[in-house]
Parts: structure tokens; sequence; C-alpha cells
């Protein structure tokens, strides 16, 4: 059994600078340090090694993919019929390549895997299902739910203040 993921030891300065860049990853290091009421040098240096240890991955911009022609939203149940050969390695190597592809778990259930899937319309999502996932080695079966409204969507991690 794999051991507990390490945590970084942040204080409550360091929550404060995460939450600030969920909210706006595009604010300066001046910007974040008035907002903290913090010196430029040491509000940098936290930023620096929050990035550095991981806790900070990357910057993005949140698209609207509606805007983007990207109207269809599947999420797709993978059932492999065979868990011993290394057709599910290959799964995964191909969906970290695949860009209509926004995530991917492993998961327990009934499926072995989840994927959340972008398309521009029913026909590009029937060609993505037929032409790649429908090609991968291993599966049993495919099983997608279309989502029909979007109520939340966020890749905000909700940071909880310390007591």
């Amino acid at each position: 059994m794999k051991n507990k993921s390490r945590q970084v030891v942040l204080d409550d300065t360091d929550l404060a600078i995460l939450a600030l860049l969920q909210a706006d990853a595009s604010i300066s290091n001046a910007q974040l340090s008035e907002r903290l009421s913090l010196s430029l040098t040491p509000c940098w240096r936290r930023r620096k090694r929050l990035e550095e240890e991981g806790v900070i991955k990357d910057y993005q911009a949140n698209l609207d993919r509606k805007l983007l022609g990207l109207d269809i939203m599947a999420f797709v149940h993978v059932r492999f019929a065979i868990h011993t050969d290394h057709a599910p390695d290959a799964f995964e190597a191909v969906v970290k390549e695949l860009p209509q592809v926004l995530s991917c778990h492993k998961i327990t259930g009934d499926a072995d895997y989840l994927l959340q899937v972008l398309a521009e319309d029913l026909d590009s999502y029937s060609e993505f299902v037929e032409s790649v996932l429908r090609r991968q080695l291993g599966i049993a079966s495919i099983q997608s739910s279309l989502a029909l409204r979007e109520v939340k969507a966020t890749s905000r991690v909700a940071i909880a203040k310390r007591e």
C-alpha cells in the first residue's frame, strides 16, 4: 500500500496567498504584497516557495467553453475487460495526450476510469468515441453521460483558515 501523500506545512499568510492567486492568478507580486500588508520581497519568496514545493502547479485562464464552440460535455465511464495486461497503462498514456479530455480519473465501482470530455457537437463527440476511445485495446465498455446543464464548475481548492 502506498504512503499517504506528503503535505506541505502552510501558515495563514501562505493560505491567504493561495486564496488570492486562485481568485486572480494574474495578480502581480506588488498587488499581492499590498493586499496582504507584506513587503514585496518576503511575499515574492513565499510565492516562489509555494511554486517550488508544487503547491502551486501552474497558472491558467479559465475559459468559457461554450463561447469557444464546445457545447457538449460528456462524462465517460470506461471499463476494461482484463486488468493484468498493459492495456490500462497504454490507455492512460493516450488519454494524457488527448486535448478533448479535460480530466481522467482511475475510479472504484463499475468502471475503471472516468473521463470528462468536451466536443463541439454530438457528431464530433461520436467521432471521438468511435475513432479514439473504441480503438484502445482491452476496453470492454464505454458509457457516456451528457451534461444537460452546468450547475457548478471550478478547479479551485477550498482553503480553510486555521484556528
